[in-house]
């Protein structure tokens, strides 16, 4: 444990005294919020991340810690906000960056106008994902069976997932005054790339020697990618609710940034440990607790959905698949110890 979080608590010291020296202990405060803010929203990430880095070897397991988290911080945390701002405000590079910096209530105001176009996107994507894992009929470990085979009944086909998304964003369209194209649009993306990343990465796997069970090559290169696609849809509620924190948009990177290490770190550590082999209800879990996240974001095209609710829901959701694992776990050691004494 030491070796796989000690550069995070590294870091998570540095980023507090850096805060601290650049605008006090207010600022140093804050900084540690957001990293709880982010590590609490995003335990559900981890998990679903691990079960994508658990295909890549130790060599892609690094680079998803390093150049992984450059690509977190500075890519889905601090640009990719600007150029959300830059297309829906049809700003100037160099007047969303002012802006950020000296005008953070503006830039602020811009990124809540984006709002409706994000959450159509990062709800669509999110939901796509929770359904191909819903309604995939060739899972043989269920945990909530009663809802579990049902959803596999009317699954098996690729373009269900998708197609069932894009139903819902456009039922969702009709309600909204006036934003109904953005909405779809922003929708179908999110929908269709989802599905487009994942049938790719999965052909790429097919091709690889069957002997390997490891992602190589393009297929390890694509998945890495997906993980970056996939945690800049877990980041888009963190970043606009941490407007409710503070406006300073570079305590806001540096905060959400170090969660995102913790929450990669927790991802390495439960990749090595095997947690995911052990706790096996942990990916429904994680899966259940994504389809609460998409449902918020798509609501709040229409209500203000509180992020600590969605937090306290999705970690409970989280909590019950952990327990009901361990549960499993101890029934299974305990058949294993009667039938050594038999």
């Amino acid at each position: 444990m030491r070796r796989t979080f000690g550069v995070s608590a590294l870091i998570t010291v540095a980023a507090v005294i850096l805060a601290l020296f650049m605008s006090g202990v207010g600022a140093a405060i804050t900084t540690l919020v957001l990293i709880a803010i982010e590590i609490a929203f995003s335990f559900d990430n981890a998990i679903i991340n691990a079960t994508v880095l658990k295909r890549l070897s130790r060599g892609w397991q690094h680079l998803f810690l390093t150049a992984g988290m450059v690509i977190a911080i500075l890519g889905m945390r601090l640009i990719f906000p600007i150029l959300i701002v830059m297309v829906t405000a049809k700003l100037s590079w160099s007047k969303v960056i002012d802006d950020a910096l000296h005008h953070p209530t503006i830039y602020a105001h811009h990124l809540a106008d984006a709002h409706l176009a994000i959450s159509a996107f990062g709800g669509a994507f999110l939901l796509t994902l929770a359904f191909y894992f819903l309604l995939d009929d060739e899972r043989d470990v269920l945990w909530l069976k009663r809802i579990e085979k049902p959803l596999q009944a009317i699954g098996g086909t690729l373009w269900l997932p998708p197609l069932l998304t894009i139903l819902i964003v456009l039922l969702l369209g009709q309600f909204t005054d006036g934003h109904f194209l953005s909405i779809m649009k922003a929708g179908l993306l999110g929908a269709v790339g989802y599905a487009a990343i994942k049938t790719f990465i999965e052909a790429l796997g097919r091709l690889e020697p069957r002997g390997n069970k490891l992602y190589t090559g393009w297929a390890a290169l694509l998945a890495f990618m997906y993980l970056q696609v996939l945690d800049a849809s877990f980041s888009f509620d963190g970043v606009l609710g941490a407007f409710a924190v503070t406006n300073k948009v570079l305590l806001i990177a540096l905060g959400l940034g170090v969660g995102a290490l913790w929450v990669r770190s927790l991802t390495v550590f439960m990749v090595r440990k095997g947690t995911l082999d052990d706790y096996i209800y942990l990916e429904h879990g994680a899966h259940y607790a994504i389809l609460v996240l998409a449902a918020a974001l798509l609501s709040s095209i229409f209500y203000d959905v509180p992020n600590v609710l969605t937090g306290i829901v999705g970690l409970g959701i989280i909590g019950a698949s952990f327990k009901a694992s361990h549960e499993r776990r101890q029934a299974k050691l305990r058949a294993i110890r009667r039938a050594q004494q038999a």
